[in-house]
């Protein structure tokens, strides 16, 4: 646990030892020293408009053709147990479990046409636009949040340009908030969740994942334990705010403390500061991992709504596990309501805050499932295609992109890339796909090597 008070030696003038300061560093950071994680203030991007993306990572696969491509004509054993129900976009329909999403699809766009996925169980390429043998390859791609958080810094210099909300999972692929690959450490996520071993359904009691949203039972102690810090970081700030200490800090150490020692972050975390009729309208889930994957916790969603109003630029969650080679229906019929119900809720709100045009959402895995329902009314693994679900960013919403063959096996047109996903994103946030970073070594690097926007979103 972190404290104020330390060992005698190796004291700055206020009292505080060196050692203590660097261990102030590691809070809720992953342990990581505070001069590896922030660009200074000075960043380039500083004071640009504000745009966002908040990106949700359904870890295992999600069944594409029991959510967002239904083919109840197709044989039996293909078609699957769920029916299709009309949408406010005519002509456009989708699964039964989403009556939410079906009232405001003209506030989303479908893609079923996505191609190109990898076989990793993974959240890599869903945070790169890479797949990982090639992220390995090539010195480990960066994710979306570390190249905004490398071009454009902190909106704030108190608030962190990127946030992942992935707890620590068993797999811990699907847990993946977004690494920096070769930007470096400045450019990891801020990540609150992460700093305990992952609970699972299949192990009652073996411990939390993090910072618990559960209001009965861990948030109130965690909350005012991190109240009780900041109140003792106030007081450490007022102390180096009158002393030579600060300025001998590097320009990442003291945006760094900036970001630790303010209240935004943390009062964005604290959704007992939300409505409770909106925060009811998310519902709220739990944090205990499904299996091997992440919890369906809805309060993610109102979480990240939080942080990109507070100026966060990234926000990934990692929502659920979808990898179902069995019992496909039922635990579905049971997940897809939550999805449902939490992404209904964010986009409303987004809309009702006036930050849709500036806010993209997108919701997708690393690929499909099979058409065909094997013999433990399961899907297995299916690359050939798969579908994004997109919103805000002032995209050209209600409309579908692409369609697959009778079985949903192939895409029968407009097939869309990851990378072409990735190139929407980057133009909604005001960056040009074909920009270059550096490496370690100072290569350039471009962002992508597939750089066209989908042309019917812009």
């Amino acid at each position: 646990m972190l404290t104020i008070a330390g060992r005698s030696e190796g004291r700055f003038c206020d009292g505080v030892s060196r050692r203590d300061f660097l261990r102030i560093g590691g809070l809720a950071f992953g342990g990581l020293t505070m001069p590896q994680l922030l660009r200074a203030e000075g960043s380039a991007g500083m004071g640009l408009s504000h745009k966002a993306v908040i990106m949700v990572f359904l870890a295992g696969g999600p069944p594409h053709q029991d959510m967002f491509d239904l083919k109840p004509d197709a044989p039996a054993g293909i078609r699957g147990e769920f029916r299709p129900i009309p949408t406010d976009v005519p002509g456009l329909e989708i699964c039964e479990h989403m009556p939410r999403l079906a009232a405001m699809m003209s506030k989303f766009v479908v893609i079923r046409s996505l191609v190109g996925a990898g076989p990793e169980h993974s959240a890599g390429q869903c945070l790169t636009g890479y797949k990982d043998l090639v992220s390995r390859a090539q010195g480990g791609r960066p994710s979306l949040g570390a190249v905004v958080s490398e071009l454009q810094g902190p909106f704030s210099p108190d608030i962190p340009p990127f946030v992942g909300l992935s707890p620590r999972t068993a797999h811990p692929p699907w847990g993946n908030p977004g690494e920096p690959g070769y930007l470096g450490l400045a450019h990891a996520p801020f990540t609150p969740f992460r700093s305990e071993r992952p609970a699972s359904r299949s192990k009652p009691g073996s411990g939390s994942a993090g910072l618990s949203l559960d209001e009965r039972t861990i948030v109130p102690a965690r909350l005012a334990r991190r109240r009780s810090l900041l109140i003792q970081l106030d007081d450490l700030r007022r102390s180096l705010d009158h002393s030579e200490a600060m300025e001998g800090m590097d320009a990442y150490t003291r945006q760094a403390f900036d970001i630790l020692s303010s209240r935004r972050v943390f009062e964005a975390l604290d959704l007992g500061r939300e409505d409770p009729r909106l925060r009811a309208k998310y519902g709220v889930g739990d944090m205990i991992n499904e299996g091997d994957g992440a919890p369906c916790c809805m309060d993610h969603f109102l979480m990240a709504r939080r942080l990109v109003e507070a100026g966060v630029r990234v926000v990934t969650i990692s929502f659920g596990r979808w990898d179902t080679h069995s019992d496909n229906f039922g635990s579905n019929r049971r997940r897809i309501p939550k999805l449902d119900m939490a992404l209904a809720a964010l986009v409303e709100d987004l809309h009702m805050r006036g930050l849709d045009r500036d806010v993209s959402v997108v919701v997708w895995g690393e690929f499909g499932r099979t058409p065909r329902i094997n013999k433990k009314a399961g899907r297995d693994h299916w690359q050939p295609v798969s579908f994004a679900l997109l919103a805000g960013g002032g995209m050209r919403t209600g409309q579908v992109i692409g369609s697959t063959d009778k079985l949903a096996a192939y895409p029968k047109d407009r097939p869309v890339w990851f990378q072409n996903v990735f190139a929407t994103l980057y133009h909604n946030l005001g960056i040009d796909p074909a920009t270059t970073v550096a490496d370690r070594e100072g290569r350039p690097m471009a962002l992508l090597d597939e750089r066209e926007p989908i042309r019917e979103l812009i």
